[in-house]
């Protein structure tokens, strides 16, 4: 029988120090990203309706949608994957039985818990611990299966998320035509169908959401006190845990979740293959993400920006950014077998093993910096001004994190987290 000082976490003489390291990097990405949501309105996808698209604005936009857009998230989700296989496989192995099970689900339950809470509470309507918490309950029937397999249902997961996508960039033809034909209607003073009906209200929306009058008053709702807020971001929050956990979380949780156990069990995340087959995963995957992401970004700007140029362009959403990824997979793991830049990557392991409390961390900041709660900068920054508050985490996180981790075991989230996991306290500071 297991005895129970066996169920302990993950002690820091058993961390896979390149899973640190990617951590750390990919959290930064994260942050890259985010920031655009942070202190823009309605601006992540489209620099023209805040921001700015013009000059270094668009170059920004062009770099982070080339390199980074979708690989952030998509490398977060792989290695919370990896993280939640890590913790069953040992617990498993040391003879947990059933506990190994109520210990991995009470941890997905807390996170499920905590991603409500930064959501809703901490004000992040991008958070993504709730989508993590759901898709980490699917994980525990595949964590046995051979790499192959995992990496056939991947692929036929990211598949059927592209032919989703393929049929609403149908349904955004279909749109932009009753829209013609709603304004043909009008200018006879015709009664509108229905479906004309239902296709103006939504084109309406749309639109009003994007007008300068629509920025003004969501750039005016985030400048009010906390409690207004939280009244005002609870709808959309609520819209997003509602609709985009059963529209995109398969094909853009769980499938990189799965792709990343089956990388884990085949040693590519731990920087033990060659450095010729990380530099063939660098070469394939940057070579055809950047080319797919370069074609979408052509296509958009083509466009002008336009409603069906976007639509058009996320039908390839999901190769450019796994591949990219791939890319980014390979450049990480050269690193973390390289004897260069020693101190950088002892910095970046110790963000890394800090990741919730730092992710967490980036909210809060974030909250103070843009929101009325604290200086109320939404809205103010220009697209690449957001890089200078991105710049200034990044270094305020390398520098604490390392400290912090020389006088405590954890960060105090993830403490807390084990505590509530283990359901056992666990010793915090450093003797």
């Amino acid at each position: 029988m297991t005895t129970e000082t066996t169920l302990t976490p993950l002690q820091s003489s058993d961390r896979i120090q390149s899973l640190d390291v990617m951590r750390g990097i990919v959290l930064f990405g994260i942050l890259l990203m985010n920031i655009n949501g942070f202190g823009l309105a309605k601006a992540y996808d489209d620099p023209t309706v805040s921001g700015g698209s013009e000059g270094w604005d668009l170059i920004t936009w062009i770099t982070t949608n080339l390199f980074f857009e979708g690989t952030m998230r998509g490398l977060f989700s792989l290695l919370f994957g990896v993280g939640m296989f890590v913790l069953l496989d040992r617990l498993e192995k040391r003879g947990a039985g059933m506990e190994a099970a109520n210990i991995y689900f009470r941890r997905l339950s807390w996170m499920l818990v905590f991603g409500l809470i930064h959501g809703y509470l901490l004000l992040w309507t991008g958070e993504i611990l709730y989508n993590y918490a759901l898709m980490g309950f699917l994980v525990f029937s595949f964590r046995n299966l051979a790499p192959r397999k995992l990496i056939i249902i991947a692929v036929f997961l990211f598949s059927a998320g592209a032919l989703w996508t393929y049929f609403d960039h149908q349904n955004d033809i279909k749109l932009v035509g009753q829209v013609e034909e709603i304004k043909a209607y009008k200018a006879q003073d015709k009664t509108l169908t229905k479906e004309l009906t239902e296709a103006d209200q939504k084109w309406q929306k749309r639109e009003g959401e994007r007008s300068a009058e629509g920025v003004q008053e969501y750039n005016e709702n985030m400048h009010k006190g906390y409690f207004d807020l939280v009244a005002f971001l609870a709808p959309i929050n609520c819209h997003g845990d509602q609709f985009y956990s059963y529209r995109y979380d398969l094909w853009d949780v769980l499938s990189m979740m799965l792709l990343g156990i089956a990388f884990f069990k085949l040693k590519i995340l731990t920087a033990e293959k060659s450095y010729r087959f990380y530099l063939t995963m660098v070469l394939i995957g940057y070579g055809i993400g950047l080319s797919v992401n370069y074609y979408e970004i052509k296509t958009i700007m083509d466009s002008n920006f336009s409603f069906l140029g976007f639509s058009k362009s996320y039908m390839t959403y999901d190769l450019g950014r796994v591949t990219v990824s791939l890319g980014h997979i390979g450049m990480i793991m050269i690193l973390c077998k390289s004897p260069i830049l020693m101190w950088l990557k002892f910095r970046l392991a110790a963000v890394g093993k800090m990741a919730l409390t730092n992710y967490i961390m980036h909210s809060i900041i974030c909250m103070i910096v843009f929101t009325g709660v604290g200086f109320g900068l939404f809205g103010k920054l220009q697209r690449h001004e957001l890089l200078y508050v991105v710049f200034s985490v990044w270094i305020f996180q390398l520098i604490l994190s390392p400290i912090w981790l020389k006088y405590f075991y954890f960060g105090p989230l993830e403490w807390g987290w084990r505590y509530l996991s283990y359901l056992k306290k666990y010793p915090f500071k450093k003797q």
